[in-house]
């Protein structure tokens, strides 16, 4: 089954949401930790976090030149900063751009290269372990996270900057604030192209869809109340048509897992077009239609169906940096869905530069996670697997 757009009609049983916690305007009891705040402070988080970042003598890496790659370490949160910032720096950026999300840093690692250590905690084991071997190696260190932890030690030792970004929400809800200070390390390195007028311009952005998603207001003006609408009940498939638009799928993805507790298939539709797009002929695609679920006690209960949320970047027109996306994917793709009765929600790209263009896509999937969350009466600041897991293990963000 999957709800019709101008509501969640058809969700039965214990999966049906609370719809007045959707439309309702939603004070701080019915806002569990304020999700919706550190949302909807995004744009203060990024001018914030620019500031700082001004401050901490990023300069210094600019005096020994480009490097031979520059490398992101951290987990989570802080990985996706740098999949925003191989997206920035697009096609045409003169060294590699690399994550790593495991312990320690990659063998080839030296003097030659920089190393960003990113941990919204400043004591994510990764985070930690990739700026001491950086040191020991003599690789160029920045390191970006919480004021006063772990992490600033290490940075200290090796006399290398840090930005220390204060942290007043979970890693996911903080991106920007981790995102800018690896932006602006990466242009003192000469390898993006952001301005201050690109910065103010997405703070803006930002600014506009917070108060687009505002919680005192109604699903037919709110886009991301109109989102989360259309997505309960459903199985959520997130594709992205440009590597830009792909990063913000998967950002989506991240977050409907984390706080709505929502099984998700996101990426970016050149990987998936060969093979996922099958899912379109599934039990959950087209062949649900009509059918019912062979397990339901209820003889009214459908089979859940797919929701595709398609993401679409057409890129910069007069933009010579980069390539422009091929849009015959996502045409087709919105096709095959549509003539197999699959609901397919499209967000358009919007601004005048990749940063902002990139914010118009994660901010309005951004309030739609947390309103789904409440549908089902979730916290989406607490997430008690994520604790546990964390208990069991070592740190983390």
């Amino acid at each position: 089954m999957g709800p019709d757009d101008d509501g969640v009609a058809g969700i039965t049983g214990d999966r049906l949401p609370d719809e007045r916690r959707i439309e309702g305007d939603l004070s701080e009891s019915t806002n569990p930790g304020g999700a919706l705040w550190a949302l909807a402070s995004a744009g203060p988080q990024l001018r914030e976090s620019a500031a700082l970042a001004a401050d901490a003598g990023l300069g210094v890496l600019a005096d020994e030149g480009r490097p031979r790659a520059i490398v992101v370490a951290g987990v989570g949160t802080a990985a996706r900063t740098g999949d925003i910032l191989a997206t920035v720096a697009g096609p045409r950026c003169p060294v590699p751009v690399l994550g790593h999300r495991s312990a320690g840093v990659p063998g080839w690692v030296g003097a030659a290269d920089v190393v960003l250590a990113v941990s919204a905690s400043g004591r994510s084991p990764e985070a930690l372990a990739a700026a001491e071997a950086a040191a020991r190696r003599g690789a160029r260190l920045v390191a970006i996270g919480a004021p006063d932890s772990e992490l600033q030690a290490v940075a200290e030792r090796a006399r290398a900057p840090y930005v220390a970004v204060p942290r007043r929400a979970p890693a996911r809800l903080s991106l920007w604030a981790l995102t800018i200070p690896v932006l602006l390390a990466a242009r003192e390195l000469g390898l993006v192209h952001v301005n201050e007028a690109d910065i103010a311009e997405t703070a803006r952005r930002l600014d506009e869809d917070a108060e687009r998603c505002r919680a005192d207001t109604d699903a037919y003006v709110n886009p991301a109340k109109a989102l989360a609408m259309n997505l309960a009940g459903s199985i959520p498939v997130v594709w992205g048509s440009s590597p830009l638009a792909g990063v913000a799928a998967r950002r989506m993805g991240d977050m409907l897992a984390a706080n709505s507790r929502y099984p998700v298939i996101s990426g970016e539709l050149g990987e998936v077009g060969r093979g996922r797009v099958g899912l379109l002929d599934g039990v959950f695609g087209s062949l649900a239609e009509g059918k019912k679920d062979i397990f339901a006690d209820s003889e009214d209960d459908e089979l859940t169906r797919l929701r595709i949320v398609l993401m679409r970047d057409d890129g910069l027109d007069g933009d010579d940096t980069a390539p422009k996306p091929d849009t015959r994917r996502a045409d087709a793709v919105a096709d095959l869905a549509g003539r197999r009765g699959i609901r397919c929600d499209v967000i358009p790209a919007e601004g005048g530069c990749a940063l902002e263009r990139l914010a118009s896509l994660i901010a309005v999937p951004d309030f739609a996670s947390v309103y789904l969350a409440l549908a089902h009466g979730l916290d989406p600041m607490r997430v008690p697997a994520v604790s546990e897991l964390k208990d069991q293990t070592v740190g983390g963000d």
